[in-house]
């Protein structure tokens, strides 16, 4: 059984996250948390909130919550009607990252589903703030779905990676039995200016063809030292509709993602986007 984390903020992009789960998904016995923390909403007006108000702010914050709440899992229940799935609502007067954390470990969570933007919709950033504090600090893999991305079954998977790092085998075998039912190609992708891989490497290759293996997997080297550029160049060339990538010390993945500063990100994804964890903060 699936195990998924949905946080939602009720926008247009966080039921638009939560379809595409339901979606791909739908073979797949599920269990799906779909979970919203109010406390930042509850001080957000600084100007109008005081000690004397802040229990009749709280209470009215948590009942809109859960009346939200339940409407998302009736429109969840209209759209997929599916008997393989579960689905349970959390609301929690606490911060994304704290409710987020202590679902994943109290649940044990498989995969965290969430769009790359909620109401802010920063359009100067690839990704939200709170999608980005999840990335960041949250052990657990995270799917991060785009903007109005419409859904479409996952063929083509692509996977730039430097061999470098002993790969987490629950989470290569989460990448592998999400998109097995829909007979996709794995593109594993290793970006360097020579082809030469050393022992270690070698053996990390091997792991990751053992734990995909039900999987058609295609290894190939690009001769390059642009990162990004050669990523892109490959999702355009190859009709690539999921990114997978493993967010590690010293990974390209890391290095996006913990820039000081976050608006000069330059990846602009249009696809879904999986971060797979392979570090402890």
């Amino acid at each position: 059984m699936e195990r998924i984390l949905i946080p939602t903020d009720f926008s247009e992009n966080a039921m638009n996250a939560i379809k595409y789960a339901l979606e791909l998904f739908k073979y797949e016995k599920s269990e799906f948390y779909i979970m919203h923390a109010f406390q930042d909403e509850i001080y957000a007006d600084g100007s109008l909130l005081t000690r004397e108000t802040l229990g009749e702010v709280t209470n009215f914050i948590s009942e809109r919550s859960n009346k939200l709440l339940t409407q998302t899992l009736e429109e969840v229940n209209r759209v997929s009607p599916n008997p393989r799935h579960k689905y349970l609502t959390i609301s929690s007067n606490s911060m994304l990252i704290d409710e987020a954390d202590k679902i994943v470990d109290e649940k044990d969570i498989d995969i965290i589903v969430m769009g790359t933007r909620g109401k802010t919709n920063d359009r100067k950033l690839t990704f939200g703030s709170h999608t980005l504090q999840i990335l960041k600090y949250v052990q657990c893999p995270v799917l991060a779905i785009p903007e109005n991305y419409k859904y479409q079954q996952p063929k083509h998977i692509l996977f730039p990676t430097n061999y470098m790092i002993p790969y987490k085998r629950r989470e290569l075998k989460l990448l592998s039995e999400m998109v097995a039912p829909y007979q996709a190609e794995i593109n594993v992708l290793y970006i360097s200016k020579s082809s030469k891989l050393s022992m270690r490497q070698e053996d990390n290759r091997t792991f990751i063809l053992e734990e995909l293996y039900r999987n058609k997997v295609n290894f190939k080297t690009v001769n390059s030292t642009n990162m990004s550029k050669t990523v892109f160049k490959q999702i355009e060339e190859n009709d690539i509709d999921m990114l997978a990538m493993v967010n590690t010390r010293h990974s390209f993945l890391e290095n996006i993602l913990f820039q000081s500063v976050i608006d000069k990100l330059s990846l602009n994804i249009k696809i879904p986007f999986l971060a797979m964890q392979n570090m402890r903060r």
